[in-house]
């Protein structure tokens, strides 16, 4: 047998639906000679049918079954590195694809300079509304060469195993394998990799197809969308151990704050937008895990956050549950907290105290957020509901409190505005803000759906109000935070002649704004909205455009 170029391993469990796309794309590189290996672990549905059936098409595809379900990852690629015959390894998840010249183009990087690995770019794409990302960008932007991780620590941000070729024999110099019995494999092995590369190659090409289902049942979804549970918080931080164990033996301790940097900003934060919708009961088993951790990061990590963030870390580690909740909230928007306390100093503090501790002093000092001197566009504000009636029909009447910690707003009433842009034309509601004391003003806004312009086709999708505020000229547009908990409330409108079904509910995850959905039904969905999409397209448009300005 001819020996191929490429071995790639297609890993799967219980996944016979999506695993024959997972394989075409492999079988339709522009790179022949490759081989492509379907590990199973040990799947209890179709998935041996169907990969026996995908080996029987194609000679270059070999279908290798685990005697027994692993719970992980790295059962199923090990195995597959075992009987790989091909001098380079790339692995590809069965719910994922790999663009038609990855496997050429990772190849080529191998070949032009002899490196340990090589790299690409990771295409993510939302199953549920089908946008499509860059994963890391900045990392991938630009082809380059680099001789070890010290020379762009940032790149411990990108953490994937997929979108790589390895040298084989760089794994087996190093008997580099994924670790078994441990979620978060993947975090791991690329440190691993990264810290024992002697260079490996960056390339800009897309190299990879990544689904993200981020509204997945809890019983298909993957571990990082396992934020929910306990047990997913603690196999993280014990990952995070495990690489600072590898640091400090293979000599590269200076590594640590970067390291402890990507953790705080991208593990940790995860969890942070999740916080106000979890309890005591649960909020405090979290701090019990993942305090301990984080007093054992470098100081200069904290320092490198945004405020927001790290006000969000030391209300956890002061175990003050109450005011985490409130912080986690808007966590990535301008949102206030609803108060500031200032020293003798004239330093202003999150919250209604003081800190009593150098720590709590240093952290949750707000002096850089600027907020009574930052661009009015761009000022702290906080807006909440604090009272939600539906009235007849699609007809809410919202009592919004509206939190100005910096005094940006003058003394008396304020002229504010609900802003709602279904399809491409927007709803503007005013309603006016009544002082309730110093930096808090409360007031009360109709908000009828029916009124809302929509287009002739309907429109199908999700909005969000934001609260409107001007001064002086300038104006200021800020997130609307609902209630976490009310019961979604449902309504048949018909405007126009074009007929929806609207939902008004909570957001659901962080920052919990009011949620607004609007799903198309009778004829405008059976009718309407098909012809619609037949002629709105880009020649039909082109076209229309021509013969306008002909008759012009």
């Amino acid at each position: 047998m001819t020996t191929p170029d490429v071995t790639v391993t297609v890993i799967g469990y219980n996944d016979a639906a999506r695993l024959p796309r997972a394989v075409a794309s492999v079988r339709a590189q522009t790179h022949r000679n490759i081989e492509i290996v379907i590990s199973d672990d040990h799947s209890t549905d179709d998935t041996p049918e169907v990969a026996r059936r995908l080996a029987a098409e194609d000679d270059r595809v070999r279908y290798l079954r685990l005697p027994e379900n692993s719970g992980g990852c790295s059962a199923p690629r090990n195995r597959a590195i075992d009987i790989a015959r091909a001098p380079y390894l790339m692995f590809l998840d069965s719910d994922d694809e790999l663009p038609p010249r990855a496997v050429e183009s990772l190849l080529a990087a191998h070949r032009e300079r002899e490196v340990d690995f090589t790299m690409g770019a990771v295409r993510r794409v939302r199953v549920d509304n089908g946008r499509r990302t860059t994963w890391m960008p900045h990392l991938v932007r630009e082809r380059r060469t680099l001789e070890g991780i010290a020379a762009d620590p940032r790149l411990l941000f990108e953490h994937l195993s997929t979108g790589k070729m390895y040298a084989r024999a760089f794994l087996d110099r190093h008997q580099l394998r994924f670790p078994e019995g441990i979620h978060y494999e993947d975090q791991l092995f690329s440190a691993r990799a990264y810290g024992l590369a002697r260079a490996f190659t960056i390339i800009p090409d897309p190299v990879y197809t990544w689904y993200i289902e981020p509204y997945a049942a809890e019983s298909s979804a993957s571990i990082s969308n396992q934020r929910h549970k306990i047990s997913n918080v603690a196999d993280r931080v014990h990952v995070q151990r495990l690489i600072d164990d590898f640091l400090a033996e293979s000599g590269q301790a200076g590594l640590r704050e970067d390291k402890d940097f990507k953790f705080l900003k991208h593990d940790f934060r995860m969890y942070a937008g999740d916080l106000p919708y979890r309890d005591d009961a649960w909020l405090a088993e979290f701090a019990d895990i993942m305090n301990p951790y984080l007093d054992v990061l470098a100081e200069g990590a904290y320092a490198r956050l945004p405020r927001p963030e790290r006000v969000v870390l030391e209300l956890l580690r002061a175990g003050d549950l109450d005011g985490l909740r409130l912080a986690a909230r808007g966590l990535g928007h301008p949102v206030a907290p609803r108060e500031t306390t200032t020293d003798a100093s004239g330093t202003a503090y999150w919250g209604g105290t003081v800190p009593t501790t150098e720590r709590g002093r240093r952290e949750l000092d707000l002096a850089d957020l600027e907020l009574e001197t930052r661009p009015f566009s761009t000022a702290y504000f906080r807006h909440e509901i604090t009272d939600l009636r539906s009235g007849p029909g699609a007809a809410l009447t919202l009592t919004v409190r509206t939190y100005d910690p910096g005094l940006r707003l003058p003394v008396g009433p304020q002229r504010a505005a609900l802003l709602l842009s279904p399809g491409r034309r927007r709803l503007t509601v005013p309603f006016r803000l009544d002082p309730v004391r110093p930096g808090v003003f409360e007031g009360r806004v109709h908000l009828d759906l029916t009124k809302a312009r929509l287009p002739l086709q309907g429109f199908e999708g999700v909005r969000h109000p934001q609260v409107r505020l001007q001064q002086q000229g300038l104006a200021h547009s800020g997130l609307l935070l609902a209630p976490l908990f009310f019961p979604a409330l449902t309504a048949r409108v018909e405007s126009g002649g074009v007929a929806h079904r609207i939902t008004v509910e909570p957001e659901g995850r962080n920052p919990g704004r009011l949620q607004i959905r609007w799903q198309p039904v009778g004829i405008t969905a059976r009718v309407l909205r098909p012809v619609v999409r037949k002629v709105d397209r880009p020649r039909v448009r082109n076209a229309f455009r021509l013969v306008t300005s002909a008759l012009k």
